[in-house]
């Protein structure tokens, strides 16, 4: 699964959470992400298959339907709390080799469509 996919949508018992439970969830993990900004992207990427991108980036796609559509540019704000690039400015440090070899095994191991 790439950031972009989602797992078979309503065959999980996640569709049956309540959307407002659902949210909470969802902004205590942003919240937690902002404050440990020592868990780096490529390491959550390495790890899990996902990072802050891929949140802001589901984020934007979620909105395409609704009345406060925006782009992936205004998605990754949310979820870094700044734009994306002061985000990097400030955090990011360069990927080793290492962290790119295990980002790339992880992302293999993601469902795709």
């Amino acid at each position: 699964m790439s950031c972009s996919e989602d797992a078979t949508p309503g065959t999980d018992s996640l569709d049956a959470l309540d959307d407002a439970v659902a949210a909470a969830a969802f902004r205590r993990l942003v919240r937690l992400l902002r404050h440990r900004t020592d868990a780096a992207n490529i390491d959550l990427m390495g790890l899990a298959g996902f990072c802050r991108n891929c949140l802001g980036d589901w984020i934007a796609e979620a909105s395409e339907e609704t009345p406060h559509a925006m782009d992936w540019v205004d998605g990754r704000a949310i979820v870094y709390g700044m734009p994306y690039d002061q985000w990097k400015a400030q955090h990011q440090q360069p990927a080793t080799p290492e962290q790119l070899a295990r980002m790339e095994e992880s992302m293999a191991k993601n469902p795709h469509r």
